[in-house]
């Protein structure tokens, strides 16, 4: 090592999970440390075999963790560079993002052009912000919202700096939901009936960052949704759909690394959101998509001023981006089905496709409504048969026989929908008073289902036994709490006691209302 370079030293994994951002360790006793002057959080460049990657640094004192001579890298850092262990690899300053001056505006609140915004997509990709200049990013385009034109550049400039699939054929449907509905998983049934009717529905989800599950946890009960993107197309091919985590197609990955910081920070302004959910369905070879856009009262979208608003800015950009878009304000008001969790979520979608008579009657309802508007995309379709087209391949059984054969194709795992195996530790909620239940609050719930342990613990979440405008006496269940431990499932009771999520009025309450389109 004494005849290497001053800045030469050797990799050693740090087994830290540091979710899409590149950290690297460096000892305080190290020679490159002082050489270089060093500072914890710097950014810095390190480069091996020709490639190189942007990190930030964290100083150690510790000699177990990496040794003078020792560059320790994250799980991420490390995966980026594509290194073995033991590799040399060379260390030094990293020169700031060039697009750092458009952040810099944007913060003043100015408008960005779109080939600022496409060098800055372009960074944030290469992984040359870090999560505090990101923070900055994501604060002021939510604070002082980015116009029409802005989310159009920032959707252009996300497909274009990832992979973009192309299947070869039209129309490539999809549908999907901008999300805070608790239950919502009507993906895992308006896949196999658009399937088992013939049109191409590639559907690649995320996993949940901050909800108790998305469509790729309640799918991975069932089968695998790690799949490569060559089985996954042969999959697609062959049975027209399929229900796959996204992360191993590397579509908009700059979008990848702003959920990282956006979603623990709970920020969802609504041209991110917009340049967020379109730039990874057109990244994915969609032509056609059915929005769904829940509006209620504890929903992401709370008046139907801003749902309206909402839809037509999803409207402009699909238009200018060539994609079809048919946008649909739906009843958010509850949960969708009785389960909160992966598990719980997965019994409910295959009650409704087996056809079972205690199926939750309201998720059946709304994918039917949801698959008929993909259905009529069908240039061949009636319009306003797609309901009944969709209704007669879940009722036949041709869509069960359909996801079966997509689980199979997938990897198939053990799970009996009719008694699948729950989190055994469990509280059940009670109606504080006698009456009807007139409020339902779907961001408690779901933060409740979530300290049970959903949905890193499958079988956790909250099973629902009332819903809006039941009527209740005190004592009675309104819901159970499955956790998978003690002090997860204490951590849910404790959310609990700050509120439950139910409001119990009397009987002649006006329940919430909202307008929808179907």
């Amino acid at each position: 090592m004494s005849a290497a370079a001053p800045s030469a030293l050797t990799a050693r994994t740090v087994a830290i999970d540091t979710y899409r951002e590149n950290v690297v360790y460096l000892r305080r006793t190290c020679p490159v440390y002082r050489a270089e002057g060093f500072q914890a959080l710097s950014k810095v460049e390190v480069g091996a075999n020709g490639a190189t990657i942007l990190a930030v640094l964290n100083v150690v004192d510790d000699a177990r963790l990496v040794g003078e001579r020792e560059l320790g890298l994250s799980e991420e850092a490390f995966a980026q560079l594509g290194i073995a262990e033991g590799s040399t690899v060379h260390i030094a300053h990293a020169e700031p993002p060039a697009s750092i001056a458009s952040l810099k505006r944007k913060i003043a609140g100015e408008r960005l052009t779109r080939d600022e915004l496409g060098a800055m997509v372009r960074d944030i990709a290469a992984h040359r912000y870090s999560k505090i200049e990101l923070a900055a990013f994501l604060v002021a385009t939510s604070q002082m919202d980015l116009d029409h034109d802005e989310v159009l550049h920032l959707t252009e400039a996300m497909v274009g700096v990832g992979r973009r699939l192309d299947w070869h054929e039209r129309p490539v449907v999809d549908k999907h939901c901008i999300g805070g509905i608790p239950g919502n998983r009507t993906s895992l049934l308006v896949v196999p009936i658009v399937a088992a009717h013939g049109m191409l529905i590639p559907k690649t989800s995320s996993r949940a960052i901050t909800s108790p599950a998305g469509t790729a946890d309640t799918m991975a009960c069932l089968a695998e949704v790690e799949i490569p993107f060559d089985r996954m197309e042969a999959i697609v091919r062959t049975y027209r759909g399929c229900l796959a985590w996204g992360g191993r197609a590397a579509l908009s990955p700059a979008d990848d690394v702003l959920i990282s910081v956006s979603r623990p920070l709970s920020l969802d302004a609504p041209g991110q959101m917009v340049a967020s959910i379109l730039s990874k369905k057109i990244a994915a070879g969609s032509t056609h998509l059915v929005l769904d856009i829940p509006l209620g009262p504890t929903a992401k979208v709370r008046h139907m001023s801003d749902a309206q608003r909402l839809k037509k800015l999803f409207e402009y950009v699909a238009r200018h981006m060539g994609l079809t878009l048919d946008a649909v304000i739906t009843d958010g008001r509850q949960p969708i089905g009785r389960g909160i969790g992966p598990a719980l979520e997965a019994r409910d979608a295959l009650a409704v496709l087996n056809n079972d008579p205690a199926a939750p009657a309201d998720l059946r309802l709304k994918a039917l409504r949801l698959a008929g508007r993909v259905l009529e995309f069908d240039p061949d379709l009636r319009g306003g048969d797609g309901f009944s087209v969709a209704r007669d391949i879940l009722d036949s059984g041709r869509a069960r026989d359909r996801l079966n054969a997509i689980i199979d194709a997938q990897g198939r795992k053990d799970f009996d929908w009719r008694h699948p195996h729950l989190a055994p530790l469990v509280h059940d909620v009670s109606a504080n008073r006698d009456g009807v239940v007139v409020g339902v609050d779907n961001e408690r719930l779901a933060r409740i289902a979530r300290l049970a342990g959903a949905p890193k613990a499958e079988g956790a979440g909250v099973d629902l036994f009332r819903r809006l405008g039941d009527a209740v006496t005190r004592g009675q269940p309104l819901y159970r709490v499955h956790a998978a431990s003690p002090s997860e499932l204490e951590f849910a009771r404790r959310q609990v006691l700050v509120g439950s999520g139910f409001t119990i009025g009397p009987a002649d309450h006006p329940l919430p209302l909202v307008s929808t389109e179907f």
